[in-house]
């Protein structure tokens, strides 16, 4: 994945050299640039609902064809996708057994890289700057007036296209967890 460069840039999770810390420094440079320059600055932070357990498996298929991941590593992980069931079990009682559709098998290094690949491309089409860490997203953008105001706002619309393409509507956004927040300047006078 890092030999091809597979994996974008902004995604700093599950990744050799990408660390928490280095995407703060990355995001915080951004940020101390807007403001320096005497820039009013929103950031909204985003969260996706039980990721890891929501990855559409046949989508997460078209995303290995679109990176050029195809032969024996395709077939083995169709091959770990198809017939796969599940049912719970509580004090003696189970449930019916029940077709698993979706996720990343979790526990292990590749489930998370499975993650990074179907999340690759959110940040297509969006003029804002985007941070990644594994799940959790985050979007900068100076916001001087209403036109920047509504170029930030065309940036969510196109995170909610990207959704709805490519069925994360299984996979929501944790309203709890998502945040718009504003860097407020002195000279901010929206």
């Amino acid at each position: 994945m890092d030999k091809y460069q597979l994996i974008s840039s902004t995604q700093h999770g599950f990744r050799r050299d990408g660390f928490c810390l280095s995407n703060l420094i990355r995001f915080l440079d951004k940020a101390s640039g807007f403001l320096d320059a005497d820039e009013c600055t929103d950031v909204i932070y985003l969260d996706f609902s039980k990721a890891f357990d929501k990855v559409p498996h046949c989508r997460l298929i078209e995303k290995l064809d679109k990176r050029g991941i195809g032969g024996n590593v395709k077939s083995w992980i169709e091959s770990w996708q198809n017939g796969r069931r599940q049912r719970v079990c509580v004090n003696g009682n189970h449930s019916a057994w029940r077709n698993v559709t979706s996720g990343v098998p979790q526990g292990s290094v590749f489930g998370p890289v499975l993650y990074l690949i179907y999340i690759n491309d959110l940040e297509s089409n969006i003029l804002s700057s985007v941070f990644k860490f594994a799940d959790d997203t985050k979007l900068l953008g100076k916001v001087n007036n209403t036109d920047d105001r509504d170029l930030l706002q065309l940036d969510m619309k196109q995170k909610m296209d990207w959704s709805n393409l490519w069925h994360c509507h299984l996979m929501p956004l944790n309203a709890v967890l998502c945040i718009w927040a504003g860097i407020i300047t002195g000279t901010r006078t929206q």
